[in-house]
């Protein structure tokens, strides 16, 4: 730590993680590692079977591979420290590490929020008008679309992240969460948060409320097309290419809009453990299960990746 005027200022942070559960943490590193296993190796199959496979690419699929690999980097992120939290005594983060830390997750958190209005824009255009899908979405327009969710994704925490890199943190310096996130941190702080709080809660309900609403929009358009079908198994078919990519946006929106569109200290911490456990540990557990799995193309896809690579072929 570092001296300052008649106080000591935090040049590192303790990640207390789950302080009550401790008895249950052997339990807790195997379950989360078998998670975060799963989570990785589900996404980078999904991954490469899209790029080896001529016949998936196609901007669903393109903007999948877009998906796995934010849901790659999103829980590493935030996993495996966590993980070391449970089998370690040393659980100390530097100030500078903390920071980078809040922003690549803020980050990916973001470009993930993007990513899934483009994926629900993609479906509208192939289930409301289908026969303008192909001049509408071109390769282009989804590289377009995929490139801005990364780089809007990115753009967007920077000011948030500057103004808490700015607090003054004098002590105590224990996280009593599981990573370096914007609540726990304005706990933490000497300083006045209220500027702080507001311009985090103001951004993040923009950018949430922004990319939900084109969401939303877009399934009422879906919905009420599908529901014009004459044919009830056109209907099911229809409906079951955006039912799993429905189920994760409302879990998804659902927990960070309770934790970034709400006043700081509107839940308790323990409730925002819960709740971020379900978007930085669960919700990318799904998405190999749920968009893939469950998706009769990307199945047989799998299948014949894995055929090849047991025989040693090259993958077409």
């Amino acid at each position: 730590m570092g001296g300052g005027i008649n106080q000591t200022l935090v040049t590192e942070f303790i990640i207390l993680g789950f302080p009550s559960l401790k008895k249950l943490y052997p339990l807790m590193f195997l379950l989360f590692l078998l998670i975060y296993s799963f989570t990785v190796t589900g996404n980078i199959i999904i991954f490469l079977t899209v790029l080896t496979n001529y016949k998936l690419q196609i901007p669903m699929f393109y903007f999948l591979n877009h998906l796995s690999a934010i849901e790659i980097w999103y829980t590493s992120v935030i996993v495996p420290k966590m993980l070391s939290t449970f089998v370690t005594s040393s659980r100390a983060i530097s100030f500078k590490n903390c920071m980078i830390q809040l922003y690549l997750f803020s980050s990916l958190g973001a470009s993930e929020c993007y990513l899934l209005t483009a994926m629900a824009y993609d479906r509208y255009v192939a289930i409301c008008i289908p026969l303008h899908y192909s001049s509408k979405m071109t390769n282009t327009t989804a590289h377009q679309l995929a490139s801005g969710a990364w780089i809007g994704g990115f753009l967007s925490p920077i000011l948030p992240v500057v103004l808490i890199s700015r607090l003054f943190f004098c002590g105590p310096n224990q996280i009593n969460y599981f990573y370096c996130d914007a609540q726990p941190l304005l706990k933490l702080a000497c300083s006045s948060t209220q500027f702080t709080e507001t311009a985090i809660s103001t951004l993040a309900t923009g950018l949430i409320f922004s990319s939900f609403l084109l969401t939303v929009l877009s399934y009422i358009f879906i919905i009420s097309t599908i529901l014009q079908i004459p044919s009830a198994v056109g209907r099911k078919k229809a409906f079951s290419t955006c039912a799993s990519h429905l189920t994760v946006v409302m879990i998804y929106y659902g927990t960070i809009t309770a934790m970034y569109m709400q006043p700081m200290s509107r839940f308790s911490l323990d409730v925002n453990k819960v709740l971020s456990l379900l978007y930085t540990v669960v919700t990318p557990m799904l998405n190999p299960i749920i968009y893939s799995l469950r998706n009769r193309e990307m199945k047989d896809s799998v299948k014949k990746f894995f055929k090849r690579i047991s025989r040693g072929k090259d993958i077409e």
